[in-house]
């Protein structure tokens, strides 16, 4: 939602979208005739790999194509390997798609529930990475005692968004095992929830300390978490987890929960939908389902210039083909008319300091901009605060010149954090 001030005095106010008290049912997609998972593809190993077309695989599954290497995916179906092919994706990181098609009765791999009785950070990691959340337990393995509180996103950052607030919502009982789980194996000294402050009193004893935060965008982001909650202020160019917290969604503490509950690792990723007309719904499907089996199971068509972008409406991303799947991380579809989607231009910055007002960081977001078009991205660095930018994407959306402002500072971070690993290959 929405809200202007009178007669454009003050910026305008995005609120975050509350459910209902009483939560709708989710809907179910059928499982498809072919899941695609996306395996993260490593250059430099230059092994054969592992699986081979024809290959039978179990639900649940742990699949590797690099035997030596810790990258995994985890197949959601029963059935036979059909490709293997290349894919890219965004700022082209390079996988493989392993395409499964579903045959026969469904068969659940047993391997991890046999060791599932005693959980260990190692466990968790060797078979939890790719669960629906994408837990970051490779952050908390390798921080060698770094990381000293976890923060569990009971709400969604992105307004629309709500898969995140209904799944907390919903599984109270998974999110407090997943919380017992994550205090028995990850050294941390505080694990907090947060979430809309007018719903904090309905969580209970969860296990864990709940803290609300503001119901206005971007108050749900881990920069400002970290400033409202917990009174840090991340300097620039520092991420959170260098200041020794880590942020881990709803759903993936509660994927850790079921699936030490139920001794099966979890296969489907709840994620929220939004139509054309705006209609909002609540979905679960198998982790690798493609955009199209989502958009015919809801007579949803896509015509030439619409869009399909993949999480919330300030910061997501547009994808290009209906046989693009669904991943772990994937917590929102939204499918946007040609008529109602916002165009960028190519026209000038005005100066009219729209952008500047609206930036939670204070960024002299008009001058940035100039040099970020430029490609001059050390000097957008050094001189205007880039790596101050919290990415929240308020710039773009309230830009007159339709600039897309956001789009240039994650290329300008993503190149010079390109550049710095170069130069430090080569030292």
């Amino acid at each position: 939602m929405v809200k202007k001030a009178f007669w454009g005095l003050s910026t305008p106010q995005i609120n975050y979208e509350m459910l209902p008290v009483h939560l709708p049912e989710t809907e179910k997609i059928p499982t498809p005739q072919r899941i695609t998972l996306l395996h993260p593809k490593n250059d430099t190993l230059n092994v054969p790999s592992a699986m081979g077309i024809g290959d039978a695989v179990k639900t649940g599954a742990k699949l590797s194509l690099y035997p030596d290497q810790n990258d995994y995916v985890i197949s959601p179906v029963t059935g036979k390997i059909a490709a293997l092919s290349p894919y890219t994706g965004d700022f082209g990181k390079s996988y493989i798609a392993i395409a499964i098609t579903p045959e026969g009765d469904e068969i659940i791999d047993d391997t991890f529930q046999q060791q599932s009785q005693s959980p260990t950070l190692e466990l968790l990691c060797e078979y939890l990475s790719g669960a629906p959340g994408n837990p970051p337990l490779s952050l908390l393995a390798d921080s060698n005692g770094g990381i000293h509180t976890i923060i569990i996103r009971g709400l969604d950052p992105d307004p629309t968004v709500a898969t995140n607030q209904y799944i907390a919502q919903s599984r109270f009982n998974d999110l407090k095992k997943g919380i017992e789980i994550l205090k028995q194996v990850a050294d941390v000294r505080d694990i907090i929830l947060i979430t809309a402050g007018e719903s904090v009193q309905g969580y209970g004893h969860i296990g864990a300390p709940v803290k609300g935060v503001k119901t206005t965008y971007p108050s749900a982001l881990p920069h400002m978490v970290m400033k409202d909650v917990l009174g840090q202020v991340v300097p620039a160019g520092k991420t959170c987890e260098e200041l020794g917290v880590c942020f881990i969604t709803a759903e993936a503490v509660i994927s850790i929960g079921s699936a030490f509950e139920s001794g099966q690792l979890p296969t489907s990723k709840t994620l929220t939908f939004i139509k054309k007309d705006g209609t909002r719904k609540i979905i679960e499907a198998r982790i690798g389902t493609p955009i199209g089996d989502i958009l015919e199971a809801f007579g949803e068509t896509v015509n030439e210039f619409d869009r399909i972008i993949f999480g919330g409406p300030m910061t997501g991303s547009a994808v290009y083909a209906l046989e693009h799947p669904v991943q772990p991380d994937t917590d929102s579809i939204i499918v946007v008319d040609r008529d109602k989607a916002a165009y960028v231009s190519d026209y000038p910055c005005i100066n009219c300091g729209e952008c500047v007002r609206i930036c939670p960081a204070k960024i002299q977001v008009h001058m940035l901009v100039r040099f970020l078009e430029a490609n001059q991205y050390e000097n957008a660095a050094d001189s205007y605060d880039l790596h101050s930018c919290i990415e929240c994407g308020l710039c773009s959306y309230v830009c007159v010149s339709r600039i897309p402002i956001f789009q240039y500072i994650k290329l300008a971070k993503y190149e010079l954090k390109r550049a710095m690993t170069a130069e430090a290959a080569d030292a």
